[in-house]
């Protein structure tokens, strides 16, 4: 059973009184969130929890430059939201909901992208399920999916789209990359390579590894760039490659195959579709792995929750079409695609992140 479905059986019925106070609670959600990135931004909630004790509200306003009146609205609300409390009349301090709200990084990521990349695109996402298109992603550029854009975003809209990526998998590339030098490779080839980092982090692991890095054209020129700034021209190759078109085919020649939070980015049939075309350049001794955060192995319910999330920014703005798989359902495409599961790497590195070790079928 996944965390979600956990989360809901273990949950008790809502009285009628309490189902409505939460239902107003949702109404207004959009505005919560918006009252914290306005005191994120203006940097009245770290003035705040720097003054645990209590700090006026005439303070704030002193020290932020924020108009009285829009220090008093923003906080009358966040009062209701519990994530500050009132001492007296003009003095408040902070909860500890309020407390993570800042300090937490996890959070601070996840709100930046809801915000900054998610936000305006989030209100076509009725269209977006009905069309099967990623309808939201015209409030960010005129692309047919996100990622051909990822390279000229809006910098705002880019670093935080970057480090949400790199969030949920920077902290498991170390024990990824001590399970995947076991296999002892010289050539690793890194699909859907990004800006690079998986493709640097195991050059610095291993000295003798080469890494060939296969994606777009767009993506392969930040890469590029990013590989030359660390002198690693002579270990990095490139292979520029749209893996939806099926007519283009990944080259023979790979110890390992890696795909980190690639997969996710497409539909099942994309994905057998990729993991075939990954079958026909394997040798028999080309291990493939797949590194993904899966919504039915995660240690806390909150990860589950960012998960589920997260699908639905696939379905308005990356592609329309994609989401955050379970491992049962990742198992069967990829013997869809005529690979096999030969062993599972469960909650690498801080639990959010699972890898599958795969062979291609004897």
């Amino acid at each position: 059973m996944s965390s979600a479905e956990n989360t809901m059986t273990e949950k008790r019925e809502l009285s009628a009184f309490e189902a409505k106070n939460e239902a107003q609670k949702l109404a207004f959600a959009p505005v919560v969130f918006q009252v914290v990135v306005a005191m994120q931004r203006l940097e009245i909630l770290d003035l705040i929890c720097k003054n645990r004790k209590g700090i006026s509200l005439e303070s704030i306003s002193d020290k932020t430059g924020v108009s009285l009146y829009g220090v008093k609205v923003l906080l009358e609300m966040a009062a209701n939201a519990d994530i500050v409390k009132y001492l007296d009349d003009h003095t408040v301090t902070v909860t500890m909901l309020g407390y993570f709200l800042n300090s937490d990084e996890m959070t601070r990521v996840n709100i930046n992208f809801t915000h900054d990349v998610c936000y305006d695109g989030f209100k076509f996402l009725t269209e977006s399920i009905q069309n099967g298109k990623p309808e939201g992603l015209k409030t960010l550029g005129n692309w047919p999916t996100i990622y051909p854009g990822l390279s000229s975003l809006p910098e705002r809209v880019k670093k935080s789209w970057f480090e949400f990526d790199h969030f949920y998998s920077d902290e498991a590339f170390r024990d990824a990359l001590n399970i995947v030098f076991q296999e002892k490779p010289s050539t690793i080839f890194d699909i859907g390579g990004n800006t690079g980092k998986w493709a640097f982090a195991s050059c610095e692991y291993n000295p003798d590894v080469k890494v060939k890095i296969l994606d777009l054209p767009q993506q392969i020129a930040v890469a590029k760039a990013n590989a030359e700034k660390r002198n690693l021209t002579d270990r990095i190759s490139y292979f520029e490659i749209n893996l939806l078109d099926k007519s283009q085919k990944i080259p023979k020649g790979a110890d390992v195959v890696w795909m980190s939070q690639f997969l996710d980015c497409f539909g099942e049939d994309e994905i057998v579709a990729i993991l075939e075309n990954v079958r026909q350049a394997a040798a028999p001794h080309t291990t493939v792995f797949i590194l993904e955060p899966f919504i039915d192995n995660q240690k806390f319910d909150a990860a589950a929750y960012c998960l589920t999330a997260t699908s639905l920014y696939f379905t308005a703005l990356a592609n329309g079409n994609s989401k955050m798989y379970s491992v049962k359902a990742m198992t069967g495409l990829v013997e869809r695609a005529g690979l096999e599961v030969v062993e599972t790497f469960p909650l690498i590195g801080e639990s959010f992140h699972t890898i599958l070790k795969c062979k291609v079928k004897a």
